[in-house]
């Protein structure tokens, strides 16, 4: 009988995977940089909108979720099981960051169709990144 949680060798797509949530983090971590380096005079009237009234906890969110979800990344690329209590701490970061941009209402009533979306991606895909650390600890692909 197949044991679903046996260990197995690693997948043939564990690095490539491994590496593109790095990736992803990474850029989660550009993408921080530039909003909070970001000048509010040089950014359009929405955008500043946007900038001006998102509070300090929800930017505090993000910063927690994309560095620590970033460290938890580069422990999936060197097989660690750090990944996955890194990992779970940035999701519920991103959880936090999502409901602070859907909860404070002058956040949620200046932001584009666009910027709500691009949020509920990144929710999914940190979703999945953990996932992926998850299903890797219980294959035993992590030491």
């Amino acid at each position: 009988m197949d044991d679903e949680f046996a260990p197995r060798p690693v997948a043939g797509w564990y690095m490539p995977a491994a590496v593109a949530s790095l990736l992803f983090m990474a850029f989660g971590c550009v993408a921080y940089l530039m909003q909070v380096l970001a000048d509010p005079a040089a950014m359009p009237l929405d955008k500043r909108a946007v900038y001006d009234a998102l509070p300090a906890w929800v930017t505090g969110a993000q910063a927690i979720a994309v560095w620590i979800g970033a460290a938890g990344a580069l422990m999936l690329v060197m097989r660690k099981k750090l990944a996955e209590p890194l990992l779970i701490v940035s999701l519920a970061a991103v959880l936090v960051w999502l409901a602070g941009l859907l909860l404070v209402t002058d956040v949620r009533e200046n932001m584009s169709a666009n910027d709500l979306l691009v949020a509920i991606v990144v929710t999914a895909l940190t979703w999945t990144i953990f996932w992926f650390a998850r299903h890797s600890k219980q294959r035993q692909w992590l030491r």
